[in-house]
């Protein structure tokens, strides 16, 4: 089952650095553009932006890319 992510969640993905972590600042429910990359979204199938813990970096995934961080 996959897990609701929520905005204000910490979050961690594999990355081509290693694992980072970050909060979801932004869900995505409809197609946007970032970074000149049409990202496809759907209320079933949202996509992520992801605020990195230590850079300025805004990451965006699909669900199956992240695992919540407990508290």
């Amino acid at each position: 089952m996959k897990h609701k992510f929520k905005i204000g969640d910490h979050v961690t993905w594999n990355s081509e650095a290693g694992y980072v972590s970050g909060t979801i600042i932004k869900i995505h429910t409809n197609n946007f553009d970032y970074k000149g990359y049409t990202h496809h979204a759907t209320k079933e199938g949202p996509q992520y932006e992801i605020k990195s813990d230590k850079t300025d970096h805004v990451a965006v995934h699909k669900d199956r890319a992240l695992s919540i961080i407990s508290k």
